[in-house]
């Protein structure tokens, strides 16, 4: 089964007013994985779609969805997948790939079939990004010993952080997709610190692997005009062009970034200093 709903952009001087009810209802997805469910969030923000697949009992088709207007989900579209769960598979146009957890495929355009497994009694989690394309590229499974590792942040400021770089365009050719994973180590709670915009891409998190009873608060908004959404494990945020987007943790964590838009540079990003965020 496959599920969907729609987000509608928002201007940033609209945005400004919103209380927490409507930041949440605008920009949160509070719930990516239902057991035997493909559930999917589409986006006004460069069309952009987020979900997750929970094969549980049954074997997953993904299908697709009104909005797309097409035959077949990926008929004019690229996806990516990120397993943050226990071992499972997807099978493309009859190809299995096995992921294990922080394993990442990426799925080309006009691919007809992609089906989502359980393996060995595990529990996979698929969380899933996908964008518009205009060629097809190989499909490429990247296991995180294939990523660009990069460390970042300084324990002095609680963001000692390991960045990997999975879906990104110098590992694997893309349209417009690029997804990786960061791991902020124990004792280490803010990300994205000093924060940026990227007029040029949107981007979407998710964080995971948040212990038990603690909490996230993602920062977003105009550098001027700060917002903040609390979040649990395995919830994801839709972060706007015009927006920051950084976050701190009540513990470590890790989280995914996926992106698109018109620029495939990674350091593309127009920093705001911590003493100017208002």
């Amino acid at each position: 089964m496959t599920t969907h709903e729609f987000r509608y952009a928002s201007h940033p001087v609209d945005a400004r007013s919103y209380g927490t009810e409507e930041l949440r209802n605008h920009f949160l997805i509070e719930t990516l994985f239902e057991a035997d469910n493909i559930k999917l969030t589409y986006s006004m923000y460069d069309r952009y779609i987020v979900g997750g697949a929970m094969p549980t009992n049954e074997a997953l088709k993904l299908e697709t969805i009104p909005y797309l207007k097409s035959e077949n989900f990926l008929d004019r579209r690229e996806m990516g997948v990120i397993n943050v769960g226990g071992k499972g598979k997807i099978t493309v146009d009859g190809e299995v790939f096995e992921l294990s957890k922080k394993e990442a495929l990426y799925i080309g355009k006009e691919c007809k079939d992609v089906i989502f497994e359980a393996v060995d009694g595990e529990q996979p989690l698929f969380y899933i990004n996908s964008a518009p394309a205009h060629t097809k590229f190989p499909n490429k499974k990247v296991g995180k010993e294939d990523a660009e590792v990069i460390e970042l942040g300084d324990e002095k400021y609680a963001n000692k952080r390991i960045l990997n770089k999975l879906l990104v365009n110098s590992i694997v050719k893309t349209c417009q997709l690029q997804m990786g994973l960061t791991e902020l180590l124990p004792g280490n709670v803010w990300n994205t610190m000093p924060a940026h915009t990227h007029s040029r891409r949107m981007e979407a998190y998710f964080y995971f692997d948040l212990e038990a009873g603690q909490t996230i608060s993602h920062f977003m908004g105009e550098p001027e005009h700060t917002r903040h959404i609390f979040l649990q494990s395995n919830q994801a945020v839709l972060s706007p062009e015009w927006s920051i987007h950084s976050g701190s943790g009540t513990s470590n964590y890790s989280f995914i970034w996926g992106m698109a838009g018109e620029n495939l540079d990674y350091g593309d990003m127009d920093f705001c200093a911590p003493d100017e965020l208002k």
